[in-house]
């Protein structure tokens, strides 16, 4: 069994933080441990205590003054978009025929799909991210190519073999048949191996005929306890086409309604301009919402309601994310300061504290498994970041002016990016100095 002892300041949230001043909702060492025994969290807390608690041999790695958190977790963005990152284009559905549908057609090919999967995992890690939640292609190979490699660095990663049968072009459509057939054959080679989790994904409403809908309903029956990820109300243009293919559909959520595909464990990719009703559906079903700041803002999409979800008298369970390629950074950390920016435009207020919620233990209770990650909780694994604010000059320089935790934080959000993650642990193994 290895035991490590990893020394520094700690930041864990128990709970959604109420206010700025809410520090009841998290836990904060100043001088902390956490020990790690078999990628578990063992113990957390005051440095000496939980040294008392460890034998005499164990290994110590001291990371002060940094903070060490849950590792982030990215709620929503795909794999094979890589190459699609800022590419311009005046809206979703320009941006998807021009660019991302002559992308993900190259996942045929097993070599494409290894290689992008070798630089999407190392810049994940890069990142601070230790778990995220990604479409694959069309095709079962770059699902094949996501998992393995997932699995050769045990991370706890969700996934899936997009679904679609239309309105793309040639190379990215299977069939109702052939998405339920390849999807299933994708949940028995890859699902609960390793850290896998393997999600039902129909790309969206628009790529998916009645008959791939019924297909997906078919899945979701069949295996209850799977995620199931898609996309909802991103666009107005893509609002108005997608009501256009279901005319008998009371809105966009319903689409998704009528074929069972709403529920605690369902991700609906950016959901900005929901109806009311809409919204009662998201709450009454549990179902989440996935904010994708930096994607709203690139593609011109719309101004997330974040606060004002969160807080109807129905509120809507909501996760954040990156959406790569849409997305224009894979760091969290600017994803979140975004997501500040946005609520701003918006009259509101997003405060550090909630940002760094919603990156660890927020999404962790979006995925349903703040059980495992996403936390500092003893019997949690150990997924784990730590954060410099001092990573670089500009950063430095600003620190010297900081008087409070709130403020550290957000100076990170603000200006920092993969290079103030200064190390990323994946079941209390370090892995961000290994990168190439």
């Amino acid at each position: 069994m290895t035991t490590t002892l990893l020394r520094g300041r700690l930041l864990s949230f128990h709970r959604a933080p109420l206010s700025l001043t809410d520090s009841q909702s998290y836990l904060y060492e100043e001088d902390g441990g956490l020990l790690i025994e078999d990628g578990l969290i063992a113990a957390a807390g005051a440095y000496a205590d939980v040294k008392a608690k460890a034998a005499a041999d164990v290994i110590e790695i001291d990371h002060r003054p940094h903070l060490i958190l849950p590792g982030f977790i990215d709620m929503h963005l795909h794999f094979p978009q890589m190459q699609v990152i800022a590419s311009y284009a005046a809206n979703l559905l320009e941006w998807l025929n021009t660019y991302t549908f002559p992308e993900e057609c190259r996942f045929v090919e097993s070599a494409h799909a290894e290689r992008i999967a070798t630089h999407f995992y190392d810049e994940l890690i890069r990142h601070g991210t230790t778990t995220a939640v990604a479409y694959c292609s069309v095709h079962k190979t770059s699902a094949d190519a996501f998992f393995a490699e997932a699995m050769k660095r045990n991370m706890r990663m969700v996934g899936g073999k997009v679904m679609m049968d239309r309105n793309a072009p040639q190379g990215l459509l299977d069939t109702p048949e052939m998405g339920y057939d390849e999807t299933r054959q994708v949940i028995a080679d890859w699902h609960g191996k390793g850290r896998n989790h393997v999600a039902i994904t129909p790309r969206f409403a628009i790529t998916s005929t009645p008959a791939q809908m019924e297909a997906t309903a078919a899945l979701a029956r069949e295996f209850p306890d799977l995620h199931i990820q898609t996309h909802l109300s991103e666009n107005h243009d893509e609002i108005k086409f997608t009501c256009e293919l279901y005319p008998d559909a009371i809105d966009y959520t319903d689409i998704y309604a009528r074929y069972g595909l709403l529920g605690p464990k369902s991700l609906f990719g950016h959901a900005i301009h929901l109806s009311e009703r809409e919204a009662d559906v998201m709450s009454e079903t549990g179902s989440v919402a996935v904010h994708c700041p930096t994607s709203n803002l690139f593609l011109g999409s719309g101004l997330f309601p974040l606060k004002a979800l969160a807080r109807r008298e129905k509120p809507v369970r909501i996760g954040v994310a990156t959406d790569i390629g849409g997305g224009s950074s894979y760091s969290m950390l600017k994803t979140m300061d975004e997501a500040y920016k946005i609520q701003q435009l918006l009259g509101e207020r997003l405060n550090p504290l909630e940002s760094y919620y919603l990156m660890t233990r927020g999404n962790a209770e979006a995925l349903s498994l703040a059980d495992r990650i996403g936390t500092l909780d003893p019997g949690t694994e150990a997924d784990l970041i730590v954060l410099d604010a001092a990573a670089t000059p500009a950063m430095a320089l600003k620190l010297e002016a900081v008087k409070t935790l709130p403020e550290e934080l957000f100076l990170l959000q603000t200006m920092g990016d993969d290079r103030a993650v200064a190390e990323t642990y994946v079941a209390g193994v370090a892995m961000k100095a290994g990168l190439g």
